[in-house]
C-alpha cells in the first residue's frame, strides 16, 4: 500500500525483511564512509601544511571550504532524490567524489587541494540521499529506526575522520589518506547503488532543478517541517558553538578574557592539539543513542523525543560552564550534549521526511537549516570566546537553545 504521504511517481513498498537486514546495513556503512569526507582535512591540516612548506593556520581555511562545498551539494544534488532514480545518483556521486578526492592527493598547492576538496565535499552527499530513501522504504512502525541506523552510520563516520584520520596521516602521508578514501567511497557507493531496488521514478514537470526553487515554498506550506528545521537549527547551534570552541578551551588558546588561575577565567587546561582532539570520542555516544531515539519516535512520537532532547541538552549547558573549572564537568556535558544532538536529529529529520509529498526536498531543507544554525553560531562563539571567554561561548549556545524552542512554541 503506498503511503499518502509520499510522491505518487515512486515505488514504496517496505523493503523485504531479509533484504532488509543486508541493505539497512549496507547503506549505514556508505554514510559512515561518505561522510567522513567532509571531515577528512581537518585532521591533516598540520601534515598538509608542512608538505606545502607553509603554517597550519595559512591553510585552516581548507577546511571551511569542505563545509560551503557540502552546503552547495545539499542544496544542488541531493533534492535530486526526488526526480532521478537514486541508484544511478549514488553511483554517479561516488565516482565524482572520489576522483576529486584523486586530485586532492596529488594537489601541489592549496588552491589546487582547495578545489578538490569542494568538489568532493559537494559530491558527498550519498547519504542526504539515502536517508529519504530508508526513509520512505521503511515499514511505517519501525521507520524511525531505520532513520537512527543510518543517522548513527554517519556520526560514526565524523568520528572516525576526526580521530583515525590523523593517525592515518601520521603513519602514511596526508596523501595516501586521500587516496584511501577515494577508494572506499568509490567502491561502497557502486555497490550500494548496484544493491539498491529499481525504482519506477517519474520525471516530474519543470526543470531538472524544480526542487531548489520549491524549498522556500515547501517550508513556508509544511509547519511540521518548518518546525522541525527550527528546533534542530537551534540544537545544531548549540552543539556547534560548543563543539568548536572546546579545543580553545583544552589547549589555552585564543581568548583575550583574563588569563586568572582558573581555566573558567580563560587560562585553558594546556592540552595538547592531539589530546583534546581524543574528546571526538565522545561523538561514538551518537552511535549508542541513535538506535534509541529511534525505537522512542516510534512509540512515543517525534515531538515528545525532540522535548526530551531539548532537555538534556539545557542540562548539559551549565555542566559545560562548570566545565571551565573542572574537567569532569565536561566529560559529562560532552555526553549530554551529544546524546541530545542525535535524539534531537532522529526525532526532526524522522519528521521532515514524512510531512510533506517531496522527501528528498523536504530533507535538504532540514540539512541546510540546522547547518545554517551551526555555522552561525559557530562564529558567534569564536567572537564570544575572543571577549569573554568560555563563560560567552557557553551564553552563546542557551541562547541558541532557547530561540530553537521559543520560536516554535510560539508560533502554531
Amino acid at each position: 500500500m503506498q503511503s499518502p504521504s509520499l510522491p505518487l511517481t515512486s515505488v514504496s513498498r517496505p523493503v523485504p525483511a531479509r533484504a532488509a537486514r543486508f541493505l539497512l546495513p549496507l547503506i549505514a556503512l556508505c554514510t559512515a564512509v561518505t561522510a567522513a569526507n567532509i571531515y577528512l582535512a581537518a585532521p591533516l591540516l598540520p601534515l598538509i601544511a608542512r608538505d606545502f612548506g607553509t603554517s597550519a593556520s595559512s591553510v585552516a581555511w581548507i577546511a571551511s571550504v569542505a563545509q560551503f562545498g557540502y552546503a552547495a551539494g545539499l542544496l544542488v544534488f541531493a533534492p535530486l532524490g526526488d526526480r532521478v532514480n537514486r541508484r544511478r545518483i549514488v553511483g554517479v556521486l561516488s565516482v565524482v567524489t572520489a576522483f576529486a578526492l584523486g586530485g586532492g592527493a596529488v594537489a601541489g598547492g592549496a588552491g589546487v587541494l582547495a578545489v578538490a576538496v569542494f568538489l568532493a565535499s559537494a559530491a558527498t552527499v550519498v547519504p542526504q540521499i539515502l536517508v529519504p530513501f530508508v526513509a520512505e522504504r521503511a515499514p511505517a512502525d519501525r521507520r524511525a529506526r531505520h532513520v537512527a541506523a543510518v543517522i548513527a552510520g554517519l556520526f560514526t563516520g565524523i568520528v572516525a575522520a576526526r580521530v583515525l584520520g590523523g593517525l592515518a596521516g601520521q603513519a602514511f602521508g596526508w596523501r595516501w589518506v586521500f587516496v584511501g578514501a577515494g577508494v572506499l567511497t568509490a567502491g561502497l557507493g557502486l555497490v550500494t547503488a548496484a544493491v539498491l531496488p529499481r525504482e519506477a521514478r517519474g520525471r516530474g514537470e519543470g526543470p531538472l532543478f524544480a526542487g531548489l526553487l520549491g524549498m522556500p515554498g515547501l517550508v513556508r506550506r509544511s509547519p511540521e517541517l518548518w518546525r522541525a528545521c527550527v528546533r534542530q537549527a537551534g540544537m545544531y547551534g548549540a552543539w556547534s558553538a560548543l563543539w568548536t570552541s572546546l579545543a580553545l578551551l583544552l589547549t589555552g588558546s585564543g581568548s583575550s578574557a583574563g588569563s586568572g588561575a582558573g581555566a573558567g577565567s580563560g587560562s585553558g587546561y594546556g592540552m595538547s592539539t592531539a589530546t583534546a582532539g581524543l574528546f571526538g570520542l565522545f561523538g561514538l555516544a551518537a552511535s549508542v543513542v541513535a538506535p534509541l531515539a529511534g525505537g522512542l519516535v516510534d512509540r512515543f512520537g517525534a515531538g515528545h523525543v525532540v522535548r526530551g532532547a531539548y532537555g538534556v541538552a539545557a542540562l548539559s549547558v551549565p555542566l559545560f560552564w562548570w566545565g571551565g573549572y573542572t574537567l569532569p564537568a565536561i566529560f559529562a556535558a560532552a555526553v549530554l550534549i551529544h546524546a541530545a544532538l542525535v535524539a534531537s536529529h532522529v526525532a526532526n529529520q524522522t519528521l521532515a521526511l514524512t510531512t510533506t509529498p517531496s522527501p528528498g526536498v523536504a530533507n535538504s531543507a532540514y540539512v541546510v537549516a540546522g547547518f545554517a544554525g551551526g555555522a552561525t553560531a559557530s562564529a558567534l562563539a569564536g567572537v564570544a570566546y575572543g571577549g569573554f571567554g568560555w563563560g560567552g561561548v557557553v551564553a552563546v549556545a542557551g541562547v541558541w537553545l532557547g530561540l530553537g524552542w521559543g520560536v516554535t512554541a510560539v508560533r502554531r
